[in-house]
C-alpha cells in the first residue's frame, strides 16, 4: 500500500462518522446519510492528490457531501413534481430516536439552504464564516438564514426547540458516536 493510500485510509477513518452524522441531519435518514458520506469520500479519493495538500481536507469532503445532498434534493423535487402530476404517492419513512425524529421533521420543513445552515452551524459546530465559505454565501446571508431557520424551528417546536436540538446533537441513536 502506498503512502498516499495510507494517508487516505487515516483520513477516511477520521472523517466517515462525522460525514455520516452530517448526512443524517441533512436527510433524517441513516441509510441516505451513509450513502452521502460514502459518496463524499469516494469523490474526495478521486481528488486526493490535490485534497491532501489542503489545510483542511475535511472541509473539502464536507462540501462535497453538502453539494451532493443539494443535487439529490433538486432531483427529488423534480421526481415529486412528476409524481404529483401522474398521481403517484411518495413516502419518506423515518427510523430514529423520537426526539431526533421530531427535530428531523421540523428541519425538513425548512428550506434546503436554511436546513444546511442550521446543521452546519449547530450540529457540525462551524463558525458563520466557515458555513459561508462552505455554502458559497456571504456571512450576512448565513446570519439571516440562521435567524429565519431558528424562528421557523421555534414556531414549529415551541419551547422544546432548544431542548430537542441539544439532546439530538448528543444522542448517538445506536448508530456510532454522537
Amino acid at each position: 500500500m502506498t503512502a498516499e493510500e495510507l494517508g487516505f485510509q487515516e483520513f477516511y477513518a477520521a472523517q466517515y462518522e462525522r460525514l455520516r452524522r452530517l448526512g443524517y441531519w441533512l436527510t433524517g435518514d441513516w441509510g441516505q446519510a451513509e450513502e452521502l458520506a460514502q459518496e463524499a469520500l469516494v469523490r474526495t479519493w478521486w481528488r486526493w492528490p490535490i485534497v491532501r495538500r489542503l489545510d483542511r481536507p475535511g472541509d473539502y469532503a464536507r462540501k462535497v457531501l453538502v453539494n451532493r445532498h443539494r443535487s439529490l434534493r433538486r432531483r427529488a423535487l423534480v421526481e415529486a413534481r412528476y409524481a404529483a402530476r401522474v398521481g403517484v404517492e411518495v413516502a419518506a419513512p423515518f427510523d430514529g430516536h423520537e426526539d431526533a425524529a421530531v427535530l428531523a421533521a421540523a428541519l425538513r420543513r425548512l428550506s434546503a439552504r436554511q436546513r444546511a445552515v442550521i446543521v452546519l452551524r449547530y450540529q457540525e459546530d462551524l463558525s458563520q464564516a466557515e458555513v459561508a465559505r462552505l455554502l458559497g454565501m456571504s456571512v450576512g446571508a448565513v446570519k439571516s438564514a440562521t435567524n429565519r431557520a431558528l424562528a421557523g424551528l421555534r414556531s414549529q417546536l415551541g419551547a422544546s426547540a432548544d431542548v430537542l436540538a441539544r439532546s439530538a446533537g448528543r444522542e448517538d441513536h445506536g448508530e456510532g458516536e454522537g
